[in-house]
């Protein structure tokens, strides 16, 4: 077995420097409460009467012992007991054993110059240790150090033992590398230095033979390094370089990462924890040539599918008389994502400010001058339906043409057809919040990053979003930092109450004047007409019902239905995707269900009318059970396969 310390369990924070937080867990471990060390308990083995070696130390079986003292054998059998009060606290390292039992079996042998003679690995971790001290030279042995999880923030590197092969820093604040170069200890094979601080192009000047000429292993993994061409530069002078660690960096997000390193460091065996094949060689030969080329951005693809088990409000709203109101309902999902350089898909809604959303969204109006007698009679008897049809129809041309539209934009301009100013102007700040567009609270975007969204569309069993969209960013220490925090998605309703621009005629009766013969004749006509029209719907012919020409729509209603988490860290890991179905639970009931069915059945056939019907039967609360709200959401980070894949932007 190797000899070394561990301090990395079952004692409380020593904090300050690194040779404190040793002796604080050698004292602990061999002195405290514990019966070693010097004591009536072992006192003869102390004071030896003759001189003898170290060896003789050791009491031999036929040595007998005064009645006071406790045998070798007896204190062994206490510390090796699970049920003894000196037991190791549990998950305690071998090493730890180790030194308890030399402490009863040789106590003259425990002193500072065995420990910084004897041991060659030394492992201190979360400690609260905050300075790398002169003591450590001590140790001049050493070979191992382990100092991850504290708060060392800088060190000097003359402090280091010049005998260290494996370095460990993991999870400290160490915000450059410069500090270990002053100088480095020259036999080093192994240095991590991942989950730090380390920011910007300019720690790649630390990484050369210059410093490091026997490194065989780096891990720079999870900090914020963003030049892969610099850092691959000063790589490919580590001769002996086998194993690293670059992921979870900024630069390792870039579609080239794993192509454009295994080409341009040809003794590389693993990278990123994952074996560098031939295959990987074969397929990337040629890409470091042109690797000043390439773009250095990183590109992702956000998919969002069927959204389902929204339910249908409509059918609980009363039906909408001559003078309205007429409702609509429209159902759609945002994201959060890092604000983009340049943007490929459908729409985009922006955080903006409350007061521009209330200039922009300003009686909206509907028209249906265009649509045709048997239009306006379905429009009639479902005006809800039509509206948001035409609503969806409209907005989605809208966006498609612009690419990306903010807030207020997707709530006012992509929604109508003509808009009019506000025929007064308001002064007063309470007047003008009663006109602002009740927003749920939760649609909001997080700070940095900005929404986007899918086309409005109304309410089916399964809504199809068909929904895709391409990032490009550049600045890349914020994409790693989003990736970590995830990306919300939330599906909303929006809800929207449409009124007629022109209020419907009354019919006034006409003053008595001469000529009563025509006006009889007109009763009589009107009559007739009458007769005629009831006539019809005792056949079963529906009466046609007069759609306003134009609507005037309110600012629309925003309801959260639905909002969870994506977590987006596995692609800071090596994963090419994270594909997930959301599920918000159910939102959906008996009662809303039953009415649906209801509805849906009298638009159908006679004989699909049946099935529908039977089905709406068949929904009872001992057997109802509804589908959740659940949305599909995928999304990739773009990562090249090949070589000439990689340089298919350039050629573009």
């Amino acid at each position: 077995m190797e000899p070394s310390v561990s301090s990395d369990s079952g004692v409380p924070p020593a904090g300050g420097t690194v040779s404190a937080a040793v002796q604080e867990h050698l004292r602990q471990l061999c002195l405290r409460e514990f019966p070693c060390g010097t004591g009536s308990w072992n006192k003869s083995r102390f004071l030896p009467q003759t001189w003898r070696t170290w060896r003789e130390l050791v009491p031999r079986e036929e040595e007998t012992v005064s009645a006071g003292e406790e045998t070798v054998e007896a204190l062994l059998g206490l510390v090796r007991s699970h049920h003894s009060p000196w037991a190791l606290p549990k998950g305690s390292s071998a090493e730890d054993s180790f030194l308890r039992e030399l402490a009863i079996q040789s106590p003259l042998m425990i002193k500072d110059t065995f420990f910084y003679s004897y041991f060659r690995s030394l492992r201190v971790v979360d400690k609260g240790v905050s300075l790398v001290d002169r003591d450590l030279l001590k140790f001049l042995n050493l070979e191992e150090l382990v100092l991850s999880a504290n708060k060392i923030m800088e060190i000097d590197a003359t402090n280091l033992p010049p005998t260290l092969k494996v370095l460990e820093l993991y999870g400290n604040l160490i915000t450059s590398m410069k500090c270990l170069c002053t100088p480095p200890p020259p036999r080093l094979q192994h240095l991590g230095l991942g989950h730090n601080k380390m920011l910007g192009s300019l720690e790649s000047l630390y990484v050369t033979s210059n410093h490091w000429p026997h490194l065989v292993s780096l891990d720079l993994g999870f900090n914020d390094l963003t030049d892969l061409q610099g850092m691959i530069a000063s790589l490919r002078t580590l001769q002996h370089l086998r194993l690293l660690v670059l992921q979870g960096n900024p630069l390792a997000l870039v579609p080239y990462y794993r192509g454009f390193t295994i080409d341009s460091l040809a003794g590389l065996c693993v990278l990123d924890d994952v074996t560098v094949t031939p295959n990987e060689k074969h397929q990337f030969r040629g890409l470091s040539v042109s690797g000043d080329l390439l773009a250095r951005e990183a590109q992702f693809v956000v998919t969002i599918g069927n959204l389902k088990g929204v339910m249908d409000n409509s059918v609980l709203d009363p039906e909408p008389g001559p003078e309205g109101p007429f409702i609509t309902y429209n159902y759609y999902v945002t994201y959060d994502f890092v604000k983009d350089e340049e943007t490929e898909g459908t729409n985009e809604m922006a955080e903006v400010d409350p007061d521009s959303v209330l200039t922009e969204i300003v009686n909206p109006t509907f028209s249906t001058e265009e649509l045709d007698d048997e239009e306006r009679e379905e429009a009639a008897e479902e005006v809800p339906e039509q509206v948001a049809e035409e609503m969806t129809d409209e907005m989605a041309e809208g966006s498609l043409e612009s690419g990306g539209t903010e807030l207020g934009e997707s709530e006012s301009s992509v929604i109508s057809v003509h808009s009019a100013p506000l025929l007064q102007s308001i002064d007063s700040s309470e007047e003008l919040a009663k006109l602002r567009p009740p927003i749920d609270a939760q649609v909001c975007s997080s700070p940095g990053t900005v929404f986007f969204s899918t086309v409005h569309k109304p309410w089916e069993d399964v809504i199809s979003c068909d929904y895709e969209m391409q990032h490009t960013l550049k600045d890349l220490v914020p994409v790693k930092a989003f990736l970590l925090s995830g990306t919300t998605v939330t599906i909303v309703e929006e809800k929207i109450l449409s009124w007629p621009l022109v209020p419907p005629p009354v019919e006034l009766p006409l003053p008595g004047k001469k000529g009563k013969g025509e006006n009889d004749k007109r009763k009589e006509k009107d009559k007739k007409g009458k007769v005629e029209e009831l006539s019809k719907d005792r056949k079963g012919v529906k009466k046609k019902k007069e759609l306003p020409k134009e609507l005037r729509q309110d600012p629309p209603v925003l309801t959260v239905i639905g909002s969870g988490l994506v977590v987006l860290e596995p692609l800071l890991v090596g994963e090419p995707m994270v594909s997930t179905v959301c599920n918000f639970g159910v939102v959906r009931t008996l009662e809303s269900d039953k009415l649906t069915n209801l509805r849906d059945s009298k638009k159908t056939k006679k004989a699909v009318k049946k099935e529908k019907s039977r089905s709406g039967v068949a929904l009872s609360e001992s057997v109802y059970e509804p589908e959740p709200l659940t949305v599909e959401v995928t999304i990739q980070l773009i990562q090249c396969r090949s070589a000439e894949e990689a340089l298919l932007g350039l050629v573009a």
